[in-house]
């Protein structure tokens, strides 16, 4: 069976899948391939583990319709369109939960530099403004005791909400579809509506998947409901805030910081000006990147591959009408 991979990969996974008798092909230029380019690629493959987020859509499907499953190393997969990989009986798998742990790093990261400001800060070190000290300069908030609104309380929400329980003994509250009992139980978690997520929050941590629903959920409305000196986060998906209303937000003071790992677009223009307010941090979307999660990724990504070889169902299945 042949692999296609679209991205270059840890090797671990590509070897896991050699010794189980596929010959793998990996593009190995590590650029983002056209949508045409990919749908090339895999003429001559009979799966495909895609790394990243290209545009899987009907046309891709429809052209790659011969492809047996494909395996995504992203938890993410709102970049599929699965109900067409359904219908042309392609079984779509996705890698959660391994994950979950980094990107909660990476949350916990932000809302800590956001409070200091400390990106805009280590920038002025590097370019020479540190001069003095001042009693009254850029001044941050702390943390301790302040409420955390978690916008999409799953695994990854849950593991934020622990380590900001433990580090700052924060007030944990939420909003989901349903309630967490699990996180009721282990953070003392208050499940609460959208509104009163917004107006209790000191800071709003946003981990949740894109869908209809959630898509721009965190806009101007929204922002002005926001307390003055409420931090947003995202380590989600960028359309899950629309981008100029939170720069507006951030400029009119009306929320006091935001801290991104993700952007609508991606990558993000070395122009946009929130790159230039003190109380934004922006990452490159590196919530997974760590050796041992994207490892994890990886293997996982692998392994759902090496199922559909032994006409097994993929662990990770995202598509699981496939099936019947």
């Amino acid at each position: 069976m042949k692999a296609y991979i679209s991205r270059n990969i840890l090797s671990d996974a590509i070897d896991v899948l050699k010794q189980y008798g596929f010959e793998v092909t990996v593009n190995t230029e590590n650029k983002k391939l056209t949508q045409q380019e990919l749908i090339e690629a895999c003429q001559h493959a009979d799966v495909l583990l895609n790394v990243g987020h290209a545009d899987l859509d009907k046309h891709f499907l429809e052209s790659c319709k011969h492809l047996k499953s494909i395996a995504l190393a992203s938890v993410g997969y709102d970049h599929v369109d699965v109900e067409t990989a359904t219908a042309l009986g392609i079984p779509v798998s996705n890698t959660p939960d391994v994950l979950s742990g980094a990107t909660a790093d990476v949350a916990f990261l932000l809302m800590l530099a956001v409070s200091r400001k400390a990106f805009y800060r280590a920038n002025e070190v590097r370019e020479g403004k540190w001069k003095d000290f001042e009693f009254m300069q850029d001044l941050g908030i702390e943390l301790n005791g302040k409420t955390l609104g978690i916008y999409g309380l799953g695994r990854i929400g849950l593991e934020l909400a622990k380590k900001a329980k433990a580090a700052y003994n924060m007030n944990i509250i939420y909003y989901n579809r349903s309630r967490n009992p699990e996180a009721e139980e282990l953070v003392e978690a208050k499940y609460v509506n959208f509104d009163e997520l917004l107006t209790q929050s000191d800071v709003i941590s946003a981990h949740t998947n894109l869908s209809l629903e959630t898509q721009y959920r965190f806009n101007k409305d929204a922002f002005k409901r926001m307390k003055k000196s409420a931090i947003f986060i995202n380590t989600a998906r960028g359309k899950v805030h629309h981008e100029q209303d939170l720069l507006e937000a951030l400029q009119q003071g009306e929320i006091w910081g935001a801290g991104l790992d993700v952007t609508d677009p991606e990558p993000i223009s070395p122009n946009n000006p929130l790159l230039q307010l003190p109380n934004v941090c922006v990452l490159p979307h590196i919530g997974s990147a760590t050796v041992e999660t994207r490892t994890q990724m990886a293997i996982m990504a692998a392994n759902n591959l090496i199922a559909v070889k032994y006409s097994n169902p993929m662990m990770q299945i995202v598509n699981k009408e496939v099936y019947s």
